[in-house]
């Protein structure tokens, strides 16, 4: 940020008095941008114990397979981001059923935040985000196509308390080189 969106002032990078990092400080209004990281939610959609998965259709990462997943919006809860997600890239109404993980990756300011959930019917269908969707059996999931490192992680996690029918919440950070 070079302008303050208060003012239009040129910004100054400091750290404000109380604060321990540095900031876009606006001199003239004393406006603070507190440049946060953002919040991915999704869910783990289940149906018939078979794992739904989106190959995706826009970037990053094209022609990749995902769990459905994306920003949550303002004025939205987690769930509420997971589910619109869901259907947004896979067409699928599904129900949210409790959180499951949550995963920080500070080198891109993100945190990724993973529901269970089951899907209300096997409706599903391509959309403007995936190119295809499909159900996997969990011992044959395309972990070679797999988008995402979290993505990756969180199928992990769930196929080891799957074996186990119990179903805990995990919280981990990937760092830049794991």
């Amino acid at each position: 940020m070079r302008y303050c969106p208060q003012c239009g002032h040129a910004v100054e990078m400091t750290i404000p008095i109380g604060d321990n990092r540095v900031r876009a400080v606006c001199p003239s209004c004393e406006y603070i941008d507190y440049d946060n990281p953002r919040i991915i939610t999704g869910t783990i959609p289940l149906y018939k114990g078979r794992l739904l998965l989106c190959r995706r259709n826009i970037e990053p990462r094209l022609g990749f397979w995902t769990l459905p997943a994306g920003f949550m919006e303002n004025q939205e809860t987690t769930s509420e981001g997971a589910l619109r997600e869901t259907l947004e890239e896979s067409g699928s109404i599904a129900v949210c059923k409790q959180a499951f993980c949550m995963i920080s990756i500070p080198h891109i300011n993100q945190v990724h935040l993973f529901y269970l959930a089951e899907l209300e019917r096997d409706d599903f269908h391509t959309t403007d985000e995936s190119s295809e969707v499909a159900l996997f059996d969990l011992d044959n999931i395309p972990w070679e196509e797999l988008a995402f490192s979290s993505v990756s992680r969180t199928i992990k996690l769930f196929i080891e308390d799957h074996k186990n029918e119990l179903y805990g919440f995990h919280e981990e950070t990937i760092f830049m080189n794991s």
